[in-house]
Order: C-alpha cells, then sequence, then structure tokens
C-alpha cells in the first residue's frame, strides 16, 4: 500500500478525513508521530497491531498504546487526574506513589528494567553506575537500591561485577602505553560505560535466571 492509499482508507473507512498521503508519509519518516486514535485507526487500515507499528516500546506513551490502552485508562486504573497524567506522559517524568507505581507495572505487563525506563530513573541509575563502576562501587549500593528495588546482595555482587569489568579495560589501557592498542583499550572502557546500564540489566539477569 503506498501513502496514499493510507491515507484514502484512513479518510473513508476511519473517519480521519484530514489525512493526507503526506502526512502518511511523515508518520514513515518519523517526523509526525501519530495520536492514539491515529495509531489505532492506522493499524486498522495495515491490518496488524499498535505494537506492530511502533517496535519495541520505550517510553510510557509507547507502551500504553502497545496494549490499546487510551490515556484516560490508565489514568483513571493507577488512580491519577487525567491531565496530570497526561503531563507526565508527555515530560517523561513520572510522579506516582509506589501503589500507583505497582498499579502501572501491572496494566501495562512492565519488566523492572521497563519501569525504570517509563518512570523517567534510567539516567540518573545510569550515572549511579558508572560511578560505582569507574570508583568505589561499595558507596553506590544504596543509592542504586533507591532506584533498583532488589536484594542487596545481588546489588553487591551486580556492582562489584561491572566495577571489575570496567577496570580490566583501564587496566589493559595502562599495559598498553600510548599505541594505537591503549587507544582501542580507552575506546572500549569509554563504550562499556555509554553501555552500562545494558551490562547491569545483563549481570541480574544471569544471576536470577
Amino acid at each position: 500500500m503506498t501513502p496514499q492509499h493510507v491515507a484514502h482508507n484512513l479518510r473513508t473507512s476511519y473517519g480521519l478525513p484530514y489525512v493526507t498521503q503526506d502526512l502518511v508519509a511523515a508518520w514513515e519518516r518519523g517526523t509526525e508521530t501519530p495520536t492514539h486514535s491515529e495509531l489505532t485507526a492506522l493499524a486498522g487500515a495495515l491490518w496488524c497491531s499498535p505494537a506492530d507499528l511502533i517496535g519495541r516500546p520505550r517510553t510510557l506513551r509507547e507502551h500504553r498504546i502497545a496494549r490499546g490502552l487510551a490515556p484516560e485508562d490508565v489514568a483513571r486504573t493507577v488512580g491519577h487526574e487525567f491531565l496530570a497524567y497526561v503531563r507526565m506522559e508527555e515530560s517523561g517524568q513520572w510522579r506516582g506513589t509506589d501503589r500507583q507505581t505497582a498499579a502501572l507495572a501491572e496494566l501495562l505487563g512492565l519488566t523492572l528494567p521497563d519501569l525504570i525506563t517509563v518512570t523517567g530513573r534510567e539516567a540518573g541509575l545510569a550515572d549511579l553506575l558508572r560511578s560505582a563502576a569507574s570508583t568505589r562501587w561499595q558507596a553506590y549500593v544504596k543509592p542504586v537500591g533507591r532506584i533498583v528495588p532488589l536484594d542487596r546482595r545481588l546489588l553487591e555482587a551486580v556492582l562489584q561485577e561491572l566495577h571489575q569489568s570496567y577496570q580490566g579495560h583501564m587496566v589493559a589501557t595502562l599495559r598498553w602505553g600510548d599505541g594505537s592498542a591503549a587507544g582501542e583499550a580507552g575506546d572500549t572502557g569509554r563504550d562499556f560505560l555509554d553501555r552500562i546500564v545494558e551490562h547491569f540489566w545483563t549481570a541480574v539477569g544471569t544471576r536470577t535466571s
């Protein structure tokens, strides 16, 4: 189907008279983002689910859409005022209580890593993990535990592993001196820190599987 065919279908079958082929093309390029109703209609026109169109959801909005829920449905279920919930979804900063957070995770089927991401805590977690890997990891067990509610012994083991892995990259850099191999080792260390959250969840999964 061309963008023209999709636009025509959305206008005639789904009651969206303003949709043009240019708008559909903009959705495809990612320069425009469809609303909840538009995405639902688009999924119907293409005989798929909204989740198929957005790929792996990352944001709170994407998780909600992947579940086929309207924002008012989520706000009502978790116990938030509608406008307050919409503002949180737009800003990416979750302001719910522990009970509301648990209700959100259940409603959207969020894993713990997904929950950390959609509630806007991943950046803070990444900063703590980088510091734990590059300095004294023991000092970051409690701060990480405030973000990630996991057993303390598990967190200690994971942070120690991240620290040892990163320090291994740095030792390799020192051994190689100033040559090109040292640069490659340093790049590996920087890449490790850039992907520190991914390494963290991998280590957690290895110990809890």
